[in-house]
């Protein structure tokens, strides 16, 4: 670790404290509603282990997830809903198929992550439209109202709006990436966390827009919180995992200072005082501190992520979040996907305060494939 990237993590460690400290309000009565969605930068061809070991990995998922999310329900009634982000750069057709046909079940929705460097804002578009045009010839991707693709996006490497150049490699290229993708119709970032990497942005455990120059790298470093009651006009909105410092025990027993940034990998496995912290991250949108926004990540097709996920820790999370977090009263547990979970944000954002439950489908309906499982409230504004 180089010492600017020693600072820079230093710096957000104590942002993420003060953050932790003071979270920005407290909700004054009822139920505190949590959303809970799980953003996978799903990568069958992770490492290119070459096709059959590739497909293994789906399969892997095709058989067992099901059985796993079968098990459970939120306060709506709803099974966890999985969010695969699955990599445009790496597509491949057979898997991309069998993907679509699990989230045509009811077992989630698939959403757009790209690798990248060396781009130019005219490459990038012209990759983004061919990817988009072959994702939505699968049904994948839902539409807005005016009938443009509609999509959620993680940056590969995590080098969103040129963020990270390391080594004389640049794992993106464009500055203003984050004004194309809100031209081709993406309707939010779910990138961050990115801890320990130059990427990472000062504006930590936030919903909010870039204020920085968009013509600069890394305009996302700070930003304007998103509203309750003040929907913007423009801008692609970020919404982030949680990112709280804590102390873990280390070698000898001794504890020492860890960060938790909301990811589920074989190492950072699943316990439940993972989930208190990332209630105490208090991740909201500004004026409406009794809607929290968990959103984690993972490599789940990756080997050892994903035998983790898939034999221990989705288990234990969901049966712990459904018990400690969903007694009808003082909490509420929903299990959303990204673009559910982008409803929600939109929703406060109009200042709609009904349950939040019916509210998964306020503005971006669900993809032709998925079942409409989830009733969409009437529109206003």
């Amino acid at each position: 670790m180089t010492w600017q990237l020693r600072l820079h993590t230093l710096d957000i460690t104590a942002r993420a404290a003060m953050r932790r400290a003071y979270p920005g309000g407290r909700p004054a009565g009822g139920p505190v509603h949590l959303f809970l969605a799980i953003t996978d930068h799903f990568e069958p061809q992770v490492h290119r282990p070459g096709q059959p070991m590739a497909r293994k990995r789906l399969e892997q998922w095709l058989r067992e997830y099901p059985l796993v999310a079968g098990r459970h329900r939120d306060h709506d009634g709803f099974t966890p809903a999985h969010s695969f982000f699955y990599p445009w750069d790496e597509y491949d057709e057979w898997e991309f198929s069998r993907l679509r046909d699990l989230c045509a079940a009811g077992w989630g929705e698939i959403e757009f992550h790209l690798h990248h460097r060396d781009d130019t804002e005219s490459t990038l578009r012209r990759t983004l439209r061919e990817g988009l045009e072959t994702f939505r010839a699968h049904g994948a991707l839902s539409t807005w109202p005016s009938g443009r693709p509609a999509w959620g996006f993680i940056h590969g490497n995590f080098a969103l709006a040129n963020s990270r150049c390391e080594g004389g490699a640049n794992f993106c290229g464009v500055n203003n990436e984050l004004a194309i993708l809100e031209q081709e119709g993406c309707y939010a970032d779910f990138t961050f966390p990115a801890w320990q990497t130059t990427a990472q942005p000062r504006q930590v455990n936030s919903i909010y827009y870039a204020a920085g120059d968009p013509t600069c790298p890394k305009c996302y470093d700070r930003g304007v919180a998103a509203q309750h009651g003040a929907p913007r006009k423009s801008g692609l909105v970020l919404i982030e995992g949680p990112l709280v410092p804590h102390l873990k025990r280390g070698r000898g027993g001794m504890l020492r200072p860890g960060m938790d940034d909301g990811t589920l990998t074989m190492n950072h496995c699943y316990r439940r005082e993972r989930f208190d912290r990332w209630v105490r991250a208090g991740v909201h949108v500004e004026g409406r501190p009794d809607w929290l926004f968990i959103k984690l990540s993972c490599h789940g097709a990756a080997d050892g992520d994903r035998e983790a996920l898939l034999g221990r820790d989705l288990e234990a999370l969901f049966s712990d979040a459904e018990a400690r977090y969903n007694d009808g009263e003082r909490f509420r547990l929903h299990y959303v996907t990204a673009r559910e979970m982008y409803n929600l944000v939109a929703a406060s954002e109009a200042g709609l305060d009904g349950e939040p439950g019916a509210l998964r489908d306020w503005l971006i309906p669900a993809p032709d494939t998925v079942p409409r499982q989830r009733s969409a409230a009437t529109r206003t504004g």
